[in-house]
């Protein structure tokens, strides 16, 4: 049964990811972008924790902290090179 709610993930997550790159590369502002790209971080995390419990290996998790932690700092570097132009002071 846990099978079929993994492949059920798997489309919705693909199908996420794919409209999520649609508004990245149609998206009327930068702002769109900037949340679109966010918006594909969390959904490739989702993706990394679904394989890991597909595959029932821990290292995946790990996998998705850390891309967790790099797609934050990320995010807060593009909203602040938008708002200012410069990314450190």
């Amino acid at each position: 049964m846990i099978g079929y709610a993994v492949i059920f993930g798997f489309a919705c997550l693909s199908l996420a990811l794919l409209l999520n790159l649609w508004r990245l590369l149609r998206g009327p502002t930068i702002g769109d972008r900037i949340a679109a790209l966010d918006t594909m971080v969390i959904n490739a995390i989702a993706l990394i924790v679904l394989f890991g419990i597909a595959e029932t290996d821990d290292t995946y998790f790990e996998a998705a902290l850390l891309l967790a932690m790099v797609g934050f700092v990320g995010t807060v570097a593009y909203c602040k090179f938008v708002l200012r132009g410069d990314i450190v002071e």
